[in-house]
């Protein structure tokens, strides 16, 4: 006896609207305006660990006897909050989550209830992987904690320091860092890019000059070595200095003397130094482009910067914390990046490493609006790879031209073709995009002569 094969169950109105709301926010609850529960996502109620009955106040079901309910208040004085809940696990122990807070405005801006996002905080002392915050750089990566164990030793002892990574990867605040952590602390911090000056004003501006050395100067100036006396100074892409102006930058390194531009005696500096470069100073060396014997004297203790590409377990941490502080910039206020963008985030290269993240959360906070940062918000070549380029980071694509008409077909025909041209013949996604089922497609097909027996 032939059965006909049983169809599955289509999702539920409410079953959609959950995962509508866990695809572009994660794990959530909803409030009504006197913070009762209307809505459980599944992802939530996992993370909670039980079922939540709907009508009981938030308060109630997330804290329920806690002394310190900072949460709970918050919601009761109507304020937007993100806090934890330590919730009981089976088996003993217990689950710290995160939640977020954050009202619903009706047409008039009056509160008509809370969206209530809801994350697992993984913080615990003695995690390899516990995020850790050291000199305004965010990590969770084992290799980067190295970089920071290396950082802090070298800051102890006046040696040249070469770092060497990516563009926008944070060499400066490596610098920062070796000269906030140093005895020098308390001294000057002086940086410069040496790519950004041509070689007579680059001279000029590290070593000074004297009154009337050159067109122009009406003044003497001091040079940037002697302002950091006593201090630090960070030499940004090292490796573009030109080649002549070398020779004076390695004097000033084996005789921690200056002679300003113009001037006839040197005149002493106690300088730590910091170099920073994006490429290899050996090749440069191999190439001629860099004196072997400077390189030597920079690259006293090297730290290599791994780019963001190598610790992708850092985008979404790195980007919440460049959230928090866009948020305090006014206007828009982002509190929480949606799976979607997070994913998308999470693929992309980043070759212009965390100043490139920046970028780009600052173009969806310019794009977007709510308090969920979307995938569609972020720069075109993010989601897409293959748009990268030097154009607007919103794509819109141009309808595509119409096929010649032909006469002996009708539209019907040409529609049903254009769809199935589109979608590589595929009856299931035609239909779709033609707006009928599959079964009606067929029939039209059928009945239109363009379906085989």
């Amino acid at each position: 006896m032939n059965r006909t094969p049983r169809r599955p169950e289509a999702p539920t109105d409410l079953s959609l609207f959950s995962l509508a709301i866990e695809d572009a926010a994660g794990p959530a609850l909803l409030l009504d305006a006197d913070l009762r529960i209307v809505h459980v996502t599944p992802g939530a109620e996992r993370l909670l660990g039980e079922s939540v009955p709907l009508g009981v106040l938030a308060p109630k079901a997330l804290c329920g006897a806690a002394v310190d309910r900072p949460i709970a208040e918050a919601l009761a004085a109507g304020r937007a909050v993100t806090g934890l809940v330590h919730r009981p696990v089976a088996g003993g122990g217990e689950r710290v989550l995160r939640v977020r807070a954050n009202p619903l405005l009706g047409a008039r801006d009056e509160r008509v209830g809370w969206l209530l996002l809801v994350d697992e905080e993984r913080r615990e002392e003695g995690d390899a992987r516990a995020p850790v915050l050291f000199h305004g750089m965010w990590t969770m990566d084992p290799s980067m904690k190295r970089v920071f164990h290396v950082i802090e030793r070298a800051a102890r002892r006046d040696a040249s320091v070469l770092v060497r990574g990516e563009t926008g990867s944070g060499k400066e605040l490596v610098a920062r860092a070796i000269h906030a952590l140093s005895p020098r602390a308390k001294g000057p911090f002086v940086a410069i890019n040496c790519s950004a000056l041509p070689a007579t004003l680059l001279e000029s501006e590290l070593f000074g000059h004297v009154k009337g050395a050159f067109t122009g100067a009406v003044r003497d100036n001091v040079g940037l070595f002697r302002a950091a006396n006593k201090g630090t100074i960070f030499l940004d892409e090292i490796a573009e200095v030109p080649v002549e102006l070398q020779a004076k930058l390695l004097r000033v390194l084996e005789t921690r003397t200056v002679l300003p531009v113009g001037g006839r005696e040197a005149i002493s500096v106690d300088v730590r130094v910091v170099a920073a470069t994006h490429q290899s100073l050996r090749t440069a060396v191999e190439r001629g482009t860099f004196r072997a014997d400077l390189m030597y004297r920079l690259r006293v203790v090297p730290i290599f910067l791994p780019p963001l590409r190598m610790r992708s377990g850092d985008v979404g941490l790195v980007a919440q914390r460049l959230i928090e502080e866009l948020n305090e910039g006014g206007g828009r206020r982002v509190a929480r990046l949606a799976p979607g963008a997070l994913a998308a985030m999470q693929r992309y290269p980043w070759p212009g490493n965390i100043r490139e993240l920046r970028n780009a959360l600052e173009y969806a906070y310019v794009v977007g609006e709510g308090p969920v940062l979307n995938e569609g918000e972020l720069p075109a070549e993010i989601v897409d790879p293959g748009l990268a380029g030097d154009g607007a980071g919103i794509v819109v694509s141009a309808p595509p031209a119409p096929a010649p008409e032909d006469p002996t077909k009708s539209p019907e025909v040409q529609r049903i073709e254009r769809a199935l041209e589109r979608v590589g013949g595929n009856r299931e996604r035609a239909a779709q995009v033609l707006g009928m089922s599959r079964v009606t497609l067929w029939r039209r097909m059928k009945a239109l002569g363009m379906a085989d027996e």
